[in-house]
């Protein structure tokens, strides 16, 4: 049994500061996130002297959910259903599509934690300095930046618990209520415990609760597809790496400039070229130069150089720093990019993709592009080691005549295209999700738009089933359930339908009409008696409705129930 413990320490990673479109739109989302997050609760929205007028509150006192002119009340639940469903096939979408583009850009871990290496970065300095600070010793000067920056990110861990509070009642008056420590208990406590766990979460676990408790990259792998654009490394571009600058300038003095390298085909192919990268021994080199700067950027401290891992978040922030490093050496950007697994460039005939740097040209004219010599066939494919340069390999293709006919080398087929990103987005998995999400959006605005101001549910009185009078006339008793959505009181005028001649008395009240307050529902118990003489009476069972009519708007809404008579008895 291996003695390896079961459980290593966290190695604490210290992420490099890095700027490119990806860090600035990261930045950006951030803003707006945040931004949404803190002052939405502040919002208001005019609904009426009756309603409260924050404009997104989730009211659990009074079991309502308002977000602007639309209020979900508890039977509508369905909506908050269908809005968990259409979060979640979103996602799908989204990764289907994209990766883990929401863990990368938007969600809360995410976005607090870079927060908060901003924070630590302003304080304690980049990446370099950091690392000095923690392999230094305890003394006044750690303390003193260690305090502060655990000071303001408590500051910010506090401003999200409140924040949080803020959505489920009146901001305004919550605020001045928990100053004035006369706030509700729960109050307090649901902002320390979103104060701690923002603290710790955002602050020293970061990647470990990516990694550890969340199990979207674990479910990720079944959303993905080889036509899944994600952030990846073209190891058939980068391969082998090493630095070569110095040796590339050396062999262009002696023999002159080498042919430049080309990237891709068509009729953009021409901008994407530079020359080939050698060695000091004098080897074709990938366009890697092993700089480390795609890790140090890293918020999870992996190397993507190394494939995809369930680490990765997708943040792109390596790509803003490879194409950094590409343009400082004179390289086409993209050696990291968002990228699909299928779009990989095929491998020709007695071609062992990435040691064979060049695509579709013989060893020997290798050699000739570039000044060096070209290695021999023993020991690019492992033949006879008394085989010469010239040795033909079979599936080889033939060599260019001279450099003339053939104006470039290329690290792939030249008649190889990459598939463009936008054909990777519309695929069919991700058109068949945006359909059925779509189509759910679309069945939750129409059930929006269509649903009542106004609504009754009536439930029998079971005992009695029903009451015979003095007179022989038979009546049953309902407890019916009126609801008024309208921000002021409305007056409900009842009727009954039937097919006898039926009374209808509404208890308390000398009438058939009653008020019922705004945004309320009010329970009304209501008597239908049948004279002796009728159907309903001596039947088991008469089908009868109710109807409310708002006398203000003449909305209408029925409902149909069941008049028990005395054949029940004969059961």
């Amino acid at each position: 049994m291996s003695d390896a413990p079961l459980f290593a320490a966290r190695e604490p990673i210290f992420p490099k500061r890095v700027s490119g479109f990806y860090r600035r739109l990261k930045w950006w989302i951030m803003g707006i996130t945040l931004g949404i997050y803190y002052l939405v609760p502040w919002l208001r929205w005019d609904r009426g002297p009756a309603l409260p007028d924050q404009a997104v509150l989730i009211d659990l006192a009074n079991r309502r959910f308002y977000f602007f002119f639309i209020e979900i009340w508890p039977h509508e639940f369905y909506f908050v259903a269908g809005l968990l469903i259409m979060a979640g096939l979103g996602l799908f979408l989204f990764t289907s599509a994209l990766g883990r583009v929401w863990c990368g850009y938007a969600c809360p871990q995410t976005v607090w934690t870079d927060l908060f290496l901003k924070v630590e970065r302003w304080i304690e300095g980049d990446r370099n300095a950091r690392v000095r600070l923690w392999k230094a010793p305890w003394s006044l000067h750690k303390w003193r930046l260690r305090v502060t920056k655990w000071v303001i990110w408590l500051l910010i861990a506090m401003a999200t618990g409140g924040a949080w509070v803020f959505y489920f009642a009146d901001a305004p008056t919550l605020l001045r209520d928990l100053v004035t420590f006369e706030a509700a208990p729960v109050a307090y406590v649901t902002i320390a415990i979103l104060t701690a766990t923002t603290f710790i979460f955002g602050g020293f676990m970061r990647e470990q609760i990516c990694i550890y408790m969340c199990p979207w990259p674990r479910i990720q792998g079944a959303m993905m597809d080889e036509g899944t654009l994600t952030v990846g490394y073209r190891d058939w571009r980068g391969e082998p790496r090493g630095k070569g600058n110095a040796r590339r300038r050396a062999v262009a003095a002696e023999v002159g400039p080498a042919l430049p390298v080309r990237y891709g085909a068509g009729a953009d192919a021409d901008k994407d070229t530079a020359a080939p990268r050698l060695s000091r021994e004098g080897e074709v080199l990938g366009d890697c130069i092993d700089c480390m700067a795609c890790v140090n950027v890293c918020p999870m401290g992996i190397d993507i150089r190394e494939g995809q891992q369930m680490e990765c978040i997708t943040c792109a922030l390596c790509i803003d720093a490879c194409d950094e490093v590409m343009a400082r050496i004179g390289r086409p950007r993209g050696l990291i990019d968002y990228l699909a697994l299928d779009d990989r460039p095929p491998v020709l005939p007695g071609e062992h993709a990435p040691v064979r740097p060049f695509g579709n040209e013989a060893p020997e004219d290798q050699g000739a592009a570039t000044g060096v010599p070209a290695p021999t066939a023993a020991a690019r494919d492992g033949l006879d080691a008394d085989a010469t340069a010239t040795t033909p390999i079979e599936g080889d293709p033939a060599p260019a005549p001279n450099a003339a006919e053939q104006p470039f080398v290329t690290r792939h087929s030249e008649d190889w295209t990459p598939t463009a990103n936008w054909r990777h987005v519309l695929r069919p998995r991700t058109i068949l999700y945006t359909i059925v999400w779509a189509a759910i959006g679309a069945g939750l605005l129409a059930a929006l738009y269509l649903r009542p101001d106004i609504e009754l549910t009536i439930a029998p009185v079971r005992n009695p089933t029903f009451v015979t009078l003095s007179d022989g006339a038979v009546r049953n008793t309902y407890d019916i359930r009126l609801r008024n959505k309208h921000g002021e009181p409305r007056d409900f005028a009842f009727s009954l339908t039937s097919d006898d001649d039926m009374a209808l008395m509404l208890e308390g009240h000398a009438g058939v009409t009653v008020t019922v307050p705004p945004d309320a529902t009010m329970l009304q118990r209501a008597y239908v008696i049948a004279p002796p003489e009728t159907d309903a009476a001596q039947d088991e069972r008469t089908t009868i409705g109710f109807t409310i009519r708002d006398t203000a708007s003449g909305e209408e809404a029925h409902r149909e129930t069941i008049f028990n008579g005395r054949g029940n008895n004969a059961r």
